[in-house]
């Protein structure tokens, strides 16, 4: 049996949170989030500590339990300190620069390519080939970062492309000599 929802979430100091019957409202410094809580969760804050708790123990109730519990602790990190992905771009002659808010990929195409952030979403560029996307809900981040690795696969013999950083690429051995 998971125990994951019946793990308490601490809440910080600056986090505030308002509990009604059926939803949950999370606000810090970096935003806001607010979750609809269904009809067998409860939510209870005891010293600075949000708990959990479920009516039955059906398979839906008790999945629902921890994925709920993970998303509201996922929501107040994100709203007290936020969440982000580093991203890299390789190869030779790509490269990204910042126009106003927005990211300027240069991806070996004809032309170059414009990534608008989202509201709620930051990037930044270090360097001229490392992009970070920021934003305090961590579900949005990770859709972002994936939407921007999209716009240029990494290509299997020379390894070129966006990538996440850290990431390893298996490159595909090249055609070999007729022996």
């Amino acid at each position: 049996m998971s125990k994951i929802g019946f793990t308490p979430i601490t809440v910080a100091q600056t986090v505030k949170i308002e509990l009604t019957e059926k939803s949950i409202s999370i606000s810090g410094s970096k935003g806001s989030l607010s979750f609809d809580l269904p009809y067998f969760i409860t939510v209870s804050m005891e010293n600075d500590k949000l708990m959990l708790n479920r009516k039955g123990d059906g398979k839906r109730q008790k999945s629902t339990h921890g994925l709920l519990r993970s998303l509201i602790n996922n929501a107040v990190k994100g709203v007290d300190t936020g969440w982000s992905k580093r991203l890299e771009v390789v190869g030779t002659g790509y490269n990204v620069k910042m126009q106003g808010a927005d990211a300027n990929f240069k991806l070996g195409l004809s032309h170059p390519v414009i990534f608008k952030a989202p509201k709620g979403i930051q990037l930044t560029v270090e360097g001229n080939n490392i992009v970070i996307v920021s934003g305090y809900n961590k579900q949005q981040v990770g859709e972002v970062a994936s939407q921007i690795k999209a716009l240029k696969k990494k290509d299997a013999y020379k390894g070129k492309g966006l990538r996440y950083e850290g990431e390893r690429v298996k490159l595909k051995p090249g055609k070999k000599a007729k022996a």
